[in-house]
């Protein structure tokens, strides 16, 4: 069964829709957004160097600064316990945190990991280990956040996902389509095989990016939505004057 809510012309060329599986029925909103028309950020600290860590504070933030206002926001990658990156994060064309290449526990070591980057040429999901080689090419990276695992890369699941798992939890990614990126929060629990399909069968997406679970929130204006679970770390997010 599925169940779509109508489009809001509220970012160009922007869709807003809920799915539910016949399978086992979850449920997922769908942001996407065009980056040939829409500018996507990514946030952290204000100008004290101060953490934002809610979308809220992001949005009085941007009031100030510029006169504008958050219109969309997702968490992005993962952080540390005093809200710093774990991995990459590159804003306005700096690199603010290196790339992390290191073995660890937990999700975001769980190899393949990945990163979700936006450069002249549109955005990308790819594997971390590739990013190096796209800094030396000089496409122009002007966003870029990293995470684990990684879903999708060329429409194939990391190998680790298990279709029985019952590791079942909000989780929030991102997933490319041609210069769209898709940004997809789980409004009930899933486990990370089920994510990667939505992202591969339903949204058709060749690559794909897990970006959090248990913290995963969303802010939007048309969806009249703004969660708040736990403080966050890095923010991916559209400001509009």
């Amino acid at each position: 069964m599925r169940k779509l809510l109508p489009p809001v012309a509220v970012l160009v060329a922007s869709l807003f829709a809920s799915f539910v599986s016949a399978a086992a029925d979850p449920v997922y909103t769908v942001v996407k957004i065009d980056l040939r028309t829409e500018k996507l950020e990514l946030f952290l600290n204000d100008d004290a160097g101060i953490a934002f860590k809610r979308f809220d504070r992001l949005d009085a933030w941007l009031k100030t600064h510029g006169n504008r206002q958050l219109s969309f926001a997702v968490n992005a990658g993962m952080y540390h316990a005093d809200f710093s990156p774990v991995g990459l994060f590159v804003r306005d064309g700096r690199e603010e945190a290196p790339l992390n290449l290191s073995s660890g526990t937990g999700n975001f070591f769980l190899k393949p990991n990945g990163v979700f980057l936006v450069s002249d040429a549109g955005p990308r999901v790819v594997e971390s280990s590739e990013y190096p080689a796209l800094v030396k090419s000089g496409m122009g990276i002007r966003l870029a956040t990293q995470s684990g695992p990684l879903l999708l890369r060329h429409g194939v699941l990391h190998p680790a996902l298990i279709p029985n798992s019952d590791s079942r939890k909000i989780r929030n990614g991102v997933g490319i389509s041609g210069h769209t990126a898709v940004f997809v929060i789980s409004d009930t629990p899933v486990n990370f095989y089920e994510f990667a399909l939505y992202f591969r069968d339903v949204l058709h997406c060749r690559d794909a990016l897990y970006l959090d679970g248990t913290v995963s929130a969303l802010h939007s204006n048309a969806l009249r939505r703004s969660d708040f679970v736990r403080e966050l770390g890095p923010i991916l997010g559209v400001a509009l004057p």
